[in-house]
């Protein structure tokens, strides 16, 4: 198939351009007189743009963020409670969204919707798009005729989940900020800097003391060897990258990052919130507990706790309760074990699953408000060890020169 360019109306007579993937021209045509459009100039697009854009579009540029994919939820909702023609309200919203992998996709979703595809199945034929949760909750929604409260309940969760990369994100920005800046301080001092100083420490012979000597040699080895220090760190970021798409490689990673200091507890507890919320809206949407624990294994976005999701998955296959299931993956405490126990016993699941979510992110929260305070004494040691060699290096050679020209004085 090609890609073309196009000019048409709309039925309001208002002027629309894009563009769409055909077999010819008059494929091309067809489709757009299926969307509602009358087409007025149908052109064939360059080969170079859209070969490029394919490539960024395989490399993962360009692709709808959870903020897009919230607006979409929301604008759904009001299509499907306005009682609005689902296909009259997906042309809309695809002549307006601005992000074109979704506008591509909602064009595709409408083409399959006409020829004879339900709603979830269409959408299914993007997962870079639509997450299996996500088609599921529509799925769902379409066979029992609650598509709006479908929408209702995506938007709450993609929304908060928005929320939450957005804390972590603004938590994380200074420590990075100022590791940023401590490591182009070093890197210039090193390179720029010390050599310098270099001539006039030689005077000293062998008496130039060792952190002086650390220093110099550094400066020097990263001086003659800098475009092979370069090229071994892309490789060296190349090769971790293709052991980390192989899945013994990812398993390790993911694993190796809940047992990062600090960090790798917040991403433990955010995760398992997520998890918990999403339990709870795909039980209340009406997901047998075995598929919905199934798709929250494939959408958990942390290999290791998939894997125990499965193990908690088979065990309620096994006809264990939740509670008992929940207690031998050894991921979650005792609180939550007890309020997963009473959700069961009083048959409020879907309640106490949303309070075990809720302490979750109580936690996350919590931990989020004090996560410069507890990065501050690291990065402050960091800082201090750094200006503590550097100082010593430069002024501990003069410090023993001055104390050889005063004696010899």
């Amino acid at each position: 198939m090609s890609n073309f360019r196009y000019r048409g109306r709309s039925g309001r007579g208002d002027l629309i351009t894009g563009r769409l993937e055909g077999d010819d021209i008059d494929a091309v045509a067809t489709r757009l007189l299926n969307l509602g459009i009358t087409p007025l100039e149908i052109e064939p697009d360059a080969i170079r743009s859209a070969t490029f854009r394919d490539i960024l579009e395989r490399l993962g540029a360009g692709r709808p963020s959870t903020a897009d994919l919230v607006l979409f939820s929301r604008q759904m909702y009001s299509i499907t409670k306005s009682g609005l023609p689902l296909l009259k309200g997906l042309r809309g919203l695809a002549q307006s969204t601005h992000n074109t992998v979704l506008r591509n996709a909602l064009h595709d979703v409408l083409q399959s919707l006409e020829s004879g595809r339900d709603f979830a199945s269409s959408l299914a034929r993007h997962p870079d798009v639509f997450s299996p949760l996500f088609v599921s909750m529509v799925r769902v929604g379409e066979s029992t005729g609650t598509l709006e409260n479908s929408f209702a309940r995506l938007c709450d969760y993609l929304g908060h989940d928005q929320d939450v990369q957005d804390r972590v994100k603004s938590a994380l920005r200074y420590p990075l900020i100022v590791v940023a800046v401590i490591a182009l301080a070093v890197t210039v001092i090193t390179v720029f800097v010390i050599p310098n100083f270099a001539p006039l420490f030689k005077v000293l012979g062998n008496d130039i003391p060792w952190p002086t000597r650390v220093i110099m040699g550094t400066s020097a080895f990263v001086r003659h060897h800098g475009l092979a220090i370069a090229a071994a760190s892309i490789l060296g970021l190349f090769a971790f990258k293709r052991y980390v798409d192989t899945e013994p490689g990812l398993y390790r990673w993911d694993r190796f990052k809940l047992k990062v200091p600090v960090l790798g507890e917040l991403l433990r507890l955010s995760v398992l919130s997520r998890v918990m919320r999403s339990l709870s809206i795909s039980i209340e949407a009406g997901l047998p507990m075995i598929q919905a624990l199934t798709l929250l294994s494939r959408s958990a976005g942390n290999e290791y706790l998939a894997e125990q999701l499965v193990r908690l998955r088979d065990a309620v296959e096994r006809g264990e309760p939740l509670s008992h299931a929940a207690a031998g993956t050894g991921i979650f405490p005792p609180l939550v074990l007890q309020m997963i126990l009473v959700g069961e016993e009083t048959g409020e699941l879907t309640r106490l699953l949303e309070e075990v979510s809720g302490f979750y992110q109580r936690e996350v929260d919590y931990r989020l408000r004090n996560l410069t305070a507890l990065l501050e004494p690291i990065l402050i040691i960091g800082v201090g060890v750094m200006v503590l060699i550097l100082a010593l290096g430069v002024f501990l050679p003069m410090w023993n020169m001055i104390g050889k020209i005063g004696h010899t004085g």
